[in-house]
């Protein structure tokens, strides 16, 4: 377990070895997440306290027995709504475990889960996704993790609406340009200029995102101002280019560290100064140090101190 002893924050992290999903359990009272996005589903369920975030433009608090539910590149931040902080289990499940899950219940290809709100009210999906939490944390067998996955990601898609069937703008796990791919925020009608100013400084940036590139980069490849990819970019994606080109070094970054990469040269290929940097930012985003997150990368593997 990660703890602080001054502020009284916490986390847990479990890692899966062979598939795309990871478990946190933490207690937050100071943290202050700084504006991200995960390439995975997010679902997670507030224990204790309350917590505050901003997403899709607009302001949510997640209470005790609220379910919060991400969208793949679904930019939020977060932190404590008050001084007592909030306990919260969060589990990220990639969109090929979701589409596997949803396909083999119906006998069929279908469609990707949206969730239009980020916030749910919904104790049958709050408690399967505790149940599936202790499995993945303790000492479930593989098996009954499986069948407790399919019972989260039923019940989750049943509060969603369907994406197209046709879901090549997912990212997969690790693939980062393929990451880079990340939809216009869910409901969302953006002007047509805007999308494709946008798309272009976002290819540009996945596939030179360990590069020191330049808002006059951005401007040369779009053939608009600086402020003009400024603004489309944080209207369509949600967060500036800068904040996206350093989410994608920090995808980099981990999935070198769950390799077992060292953490300083994980730092060094995925584009950061130094591993402090990488280690600020990486507690920033995540809720854990590159050093704990590496040490849960084994399966079945709780992170101690």
């Amino acid at each position: 377990m990660t703890a602080d002893i001054v502020t009284g924050d916490w986390a847990h992290y479990w890692r899966a070895a062979d598939e795309p999903l990871e478990a946190m359990h933490a207690h937050f009272e100071r943290h202050v997440y700084h504006r991200h996005s995960h390439e995975t589903y997010s679902l997670g369920v507030t224990d204790v306290g309350a917590q505050s975030f901003t997403c899709r433009g607009a302001a949510y608090t997640s209470a005790a027995g609220m379910v919060m539910a991400f969208n793949p590149d679904d930019p939020h931040d977060g932190q404590a709504t008050d001084g007592f902080g909030f306990t919260y289990r969060m589990i990220h499940i990639g969109p090929e475990l979701v589409s596997t899950v949803l396909a083999d219940a119906a006998g069929r290809p279908v469609g990707l889960p949206l969730f239009a709100d980020p916030v749910l009210s919904d104790p049958v999906l709050a408690a399967r996704l505790r149940r599936l939490h202790v499995a993945l944390l303790g000492e479930a067998t593989a098996l009954r993790r499986d069948e407790l996955l399919a019972g989260v990601v039923l019940a989750a898609a049943r509060r969603s609406r369907a994406a197209p069937t046709r879901s090549s703008h997912r990212p997969r796990a690790g693939t980062f340009a393929r990451a880079a791919a990340l939809p216009a925020a869910a409901g969302r009608a953006e002007p047509a200029d805007a999308r494709r100013v946008a798309g272009l400084a976002r290819d540009l940036i996945a596939g030179r995102y360990r590069d020191d590139l330049t808002a006059d980069d951005l401007a040369t490849v779009t053939g608009r101002s600086r402020f003009a990819v400024h603004r489309a970019f944080t209207h369509v994606y949600g967060m500036p280019p800068s904040d996206y080109q350093r989410q994608l070094r920090l995808r980099e970054a981990r999935a070198l560290i769950a390799a077992g990469t060292p953490i300083s040269e994980a730092a060094a290929l995925a584009g950061f100064a130094d591993q402090s940097h990488l280690s600020r930012w990486f507690v920033r985003y995540y809720g854990v140090t590159p050093g704990r997150y590496q040490r849960a990368t084994a399966p079945g593997i709780i992170v101690n101190p």
